[in-house]
């Protein structure tokens, strides 16, 4: 004889449910929305999910307990905000999928909670996991509600499927251990040459300073030449200086001995000595004190050190690569960078562009992008990009360079219907940072402007705002720009070729 299905009803626990514990017939006052079904309801057990305080919610559980005759379970659901859609589908969807495994028959109450979890009930419940409805309330009571329409799910977001986990992967943009010049993906001139010149400077054992804003690849470069010399062998270390406590860089760099400090419990090997016959990759090099510089300049000039609290020199063999955003010859003329460490450090010098003057590059990565991450996810494969979400992508000024252009193809993907990736779910993805008051004068004039072309981005830049802003009446977006007529307008639109 078949066993018939356990009835469940399911519900959020909402405010009016934590305020009405002392109600009921004996004293004519109302019962919350839960406790109210489940007087007139006959179910086999109840799931309760909540996000308030422990201290209030455990209380209601008792005296819930006390009103109804049926097995009542409760769980946490920590939500950011209660109107969060993607954390509440998560949860509701997490505990529909549970019982509905556990062979259970799934009634849901709507009433309790906020009008974002009762759309993601509807949804569900309409949808993946068929359920019966119900709702309380003081004038009509408890009643069955029927949906007349069916939904189809079109939208279940590839997040739905992945793990918190699985999701911090994706997200971290780490370089590859064995990167080699292969990794660089470009088709743009000025790339090329420079992984010419990084292959070169590769084969000879001299220090490389590699310039570049962040997420431009500069550590994808020292390791490729690490990889291709014959250190590669040997151990690469890499450190953000400008992560190192100012107290703890001597320990850092160079190690300590036992009892050299509070907490130094045991001798360490610094970065140095974890180098030896390899690469010691030094990022944001220049946000070094001067102090620590002169430390510095004497281990690459000799070789040797001394730990902190020891009193015997080490030698080490170590090629040195450094990174930097900063103008390093800016920081010599101000005196905050020793001119002789700079020219120890400075024997092969790559200047990574930033993606946005990359021409040629936008598209190829984002479509590298995108094949990576299919890789690496079943739930994100076959995503692409439409045209209008290219020709986003193609205007955005990528200021965080390749890191900011992966992490936002990342949120685009997760959350886009199907798998397209249209030009509103890059919209969404991507932050708009403020502009810095200096961006159009801290240009380096010694390498080249083009002044026209600052003044064409500008130009780029508003035109679209002020057509918002004029709701696309001409005359009036003119008038916002402090142009004579909309004839001039329509002129720069035309020669900028804006959409």
């Amino acid at each position: 004889m078949s066993r018939s299905k356990r009835h469940v009803m399911i519900s959020w626990i909402g405010a009016n449910d934590l305020k009405n514990t002392s109600g009921g017939a004996a004293d004519g006052k109302p019962l919350g929305p839960i406790a109210s079904t489940l007087k007139s309801q006959s179910f086999d057990s109840v799931e309760l999910l909540y996000n308030y305080p422990e201290t209030e919610v455990k209380p209601y559980l008792r005296w819930l307990s006390e009103q109804v005759d049926m097995p009542i379970k409760a769980y946490r659901e920590s939500l950011v905000s209660p109107v969060d859609f993607s954390a509440i589908y998560e949860a509701a969807d997490k505990n529909l999928a549970r019982l509905v495994a556990e062979g259970s028959e799934l009634s849901i109450l709507l009433s309790p909670g906020t009008p974002a979890m009762q759309s993601i009930w509807i949804l569900l419940g309409k949808t993946r996991y068929p359920s019966r409805f119900y709702r309380a309330s003081i004038e009509e009571g408890v009643e069955e509600v029927t949906l007349p329409f069916e939904l189809s799910a079109e939208y279940i977001p590839a997040a739905k499927d992945l793990s918190s986990s699985k999701i911090s992967q994706l997200s971290e943009v780490s370089t590859p251990v064995d990167a080699a010049f292969d990794s660089i993906i470009t088709r743009n001139p000025d790339m090329q040459k420079l992984k010419a010149q990084a292959q070169v400077l590769a084969e000879r054992d001299v220090p490389v300073l590699i310039y570049g804003e962040t997420g431009t690849g500069k550590e994808l470069f020292a390791r490729a030449i690490h990889n291709a010399s014959d250190r590669a062998s040997r151990p690469f270390i890499p450190l953000n200086c400008g992560a190192i406590p100012p107290e703890l860089v001597d320990s850092v760099l160079f190690g300590h001995t036992k009892g050299a400090f509070t907490g130094a419990t045991s001798d360490k090997p610094g970065v140095f000595e974890q180098a030896h016959g390899g690469t010691l990759f030094l990022d944001e090099f220049g946000e070094l004190e001067p102090s620590v510089q002169v430390r510095l300049l004497r281990v690459l000039q000799e070789g040797t050190f001394v730990p902190v609290g020891g009193t015997r020199e080490k030698r080490v063999d170590v090629r040195l690569i450094s990174a930097t955003h900063r103008n390093l010859m800016e920081a010599v003329a101000n005196g905050t960078f020793r001119e002789d460490l700079f020219y120890r450090i400075a024997v092969g010098v790559l200047h990574l562009p930033p993606l946005r003057e990359r021409e040629g590059d936008l598209s190829l990565l984002a479509g590298m992008i995108l094949e990576a991450l299919s890789e690496q996810d079943v739930g994100l494969q076959g995503k692409k990009l439409s045209p209008d979400a290219m020709n986003l992508i193609l205007k955005h000024p990528w200021r965080g360079n390749v890191r900011e252009l992966q992490s936002s193809l990342l949120r685009a993907a997760l959350w886009c219907q199907g798998d397209t990736i249209i030009a509103q779910d890059v919209r969404q993805a991507l932050f708009q940072m403020p502009e810095k008051n200096s961006g159009l004068l801290d240009k380096d004039v010694s390498k080249g402007i083009d002044l026209q072309g600052l003044c064409d981005d500008v130009m780029r830049h508003y035109i679209p705002l002020a057509f918002d802003a004029a709701q696309g009446r001409k005359t009036k977006a003119a008038e916002l720009l402090g142009f004579n007529s909309y004839q001039t307008l329509e002129n720069k639109v035309k020669k900028l070729s804006i959409s």
